[in-house]
């Protein structure tokens, strides 16, 4: 079971019996240090690395490959650095990140050294911290939250027994048969429904209808307690990026090679290298934007395939005040509504009137496909369920898109039904001793964090310098 999820429940639970708890639309892209260009592609040379992708994989790959003194190129399709980490300065007293906010697990994560080498400051976010609401908007009292802790006691046994069966099913699947959900009532149809939502969709952005039982959870993490950059993120990608040469605005459609070099092809001219790092997130490869030639190995095709990507949104709430509980996580009991389950004050660490309402899995790619007043609407919807009909409107907002976005297609990858944790190591091999790829996709035991990403990058670097 995910840390950071079976925390909340436990908070909740040791709260109950008097125990003491365990611990986009796009907008204005924000600016870099890092050297950039837009329009024409740069001159490549022949003993050039080309590194596609200018995200926590892509810039780490590229400083480990120019300080160990070969030359190298990034090639990233948008006009900032970041990829999936996206500091927005659209609201200039607040930085926002749109894409990941955690560092998830301080002690001994190469991000959380990157944070303090860029001098950022970090703020702790704590799963003691934190109050629950029921689909009527009344929180939940001592035997209600014994009844959440009971269930999530139920759904993770049913989970635990089907990943010893004979045969993988889906997580959803696993849980119905598990808790016997044809016997139960409304009401504890509602607590698996929040459980499956609050602690496994919104933790690995899949549908439960397309996560494997077998495979979900086999990630691992780093000790400690999950801390936000309130600075943002761009602090450790501006790091990542310094002195490199980074071309933006250079969206990549084929990658070709041969026993001599490759070839790197954008929409307006074509790179030459000795090698080539791909860092672009699974949901492009899925999409079959980049066309390779030759052909991928058909185990690799038939990894990128396999695997899921995940879509969790976030639409992001400003106020003139204050009107919540001064806690970090706030937690909704949906009743069939748009399962708003998980909720982040930024109050706190931002000291500004800020709520995140998370949108994982159906919901997210529901939100995908929303206008922002949409999403804000039906977010409010459950904020005014909890906290009032005399809650105000926000004054502003950002509104995430990740599964809409091109050159996303996508939050992060999941285990999904029909894969398994070796297709991760596919995904990463070589090819020809050519062809390199990175990315938190490719991170068997850190998929789907930043410090995945930035590992998966490390590892590549050196294949491709030692290969």
């Amino acid at each position: 079971m995910p840390r950071r999820d079976v925390l909340k429940l436990a908070g909740l639970a040791a709260a109950a019996i008097g125990l003491p708890s365990c611990d986009a639309d796009p907008v204005e892209p924000s600016t870099s240090t890092a050297p950039a260009s837009g329009g024409a592609v740069p001159s490549g040379s022949g003993d050039t690395v080309l590194v596609v992708g200018a995200g926590a994989a892509g810039l780490a790959a590229a400083r480990e490959i120019a300080r160990a003194g070969v030359p190298v190129q990034v090639i990233e399709g948008r006009d900032r650095l970041g990829g999936r980490l996206w500091t927005s300065d659209a609201w200039p007293d607040v930085p926002i990140d749109l894409g990941a906010s955690w560092i998830h697990g301080i002690e001994g994560n190469p991000i959380t050294d990157l944070a303090e080498q860029a001098g950022a400051a970090l703020a702790n976010t704590s799963y003691d911290s934190a109050v629950a609401y029921d689909a009527s908007g009344r929180q939940l009292g001592r035997a209600e939250e014994r009844a959440v802790a009971r269930t999530s006691d139920e759904v993770f046994a049913a989970l635990a027994e089907a990943q010893d069966a004979d045969a993988d099913q889906s997580v959803r699947s696993a849980i119905r048969s598990g808790v016997g959900w044809s016997g139960l009532g409304a009401e504890q149809r509602r607590l698996v429904d929040f459980v499956t939502v609050g602690s496994i969709e919104t933790e690995y952005a899949g549908s439960a209808d397309e996560l494997s039982a077998y495979w979900f959870d086999s990630d691992g993490e780093f000790p400690g307690a999950d801390a936000i950059l309130p600075g943002g993120y761009s602090a450790v990608t501006d790091l990542l990026a310094a002195g490199l040469p980074v071309a933006t605005g250079q969206v990549v459609t084929g990658i070709s090679w041969d026993d001599r070099s490759v070839q790197v092809t954008t929409a307006t001219g074509q790179l030459t290298g000795s090698k080539v790092l791909v860092t672009v997130p699974l949901g492009v490869l899925q999409a079959g934007s980049i066309r390779f030639t030759p052909d991928l190995p058909a185990g690799k095709r038939a990894a990128i395939a396999a695997l899921g990507s995940g879509v969790l949104n976030k639409v992001f709430l400003r106020f003139d005040e204050v009107f919540w509980d001064d806690v970090d996580w706030i937690e909704f009991i949906p009743d069939g509504g748009p399962p708003w389950a998980e909720w982040v004050s930024f109050a706190r660490p931002t000291g500004q009137p800020i709520l995140l309402a998370f949108a994982a899995a159906d919901l997210g790619r529901r939100v995908d496909t929303w206008r922002d007043e949409e999403a804000v609407t039906s977010a409010m919807t459950v904020a005014r369920r909890m906290y009032g009909t005399g809650v105000p409107d926000p004054v502003a907002w950002h509104v995430t898109r990740w599964g809409a976005d091109p050159l996303a297609r996508g939050s992060y990858s999941f285990n999904a039904l029909g894969s398994d944790p070796q297709m991760r190591d596919t995904l990463a091999a070589p090819v020809d001793g050519r062809v390199f790829f990175a990315g938190e996709a490719t991170e068997r035991q850190y998929f789907g964090t930043v410090h995945g990403a930035y590992l998966s990058g490390v590892r590549a670097a050196r294949q491709l310098l030692t290969g």
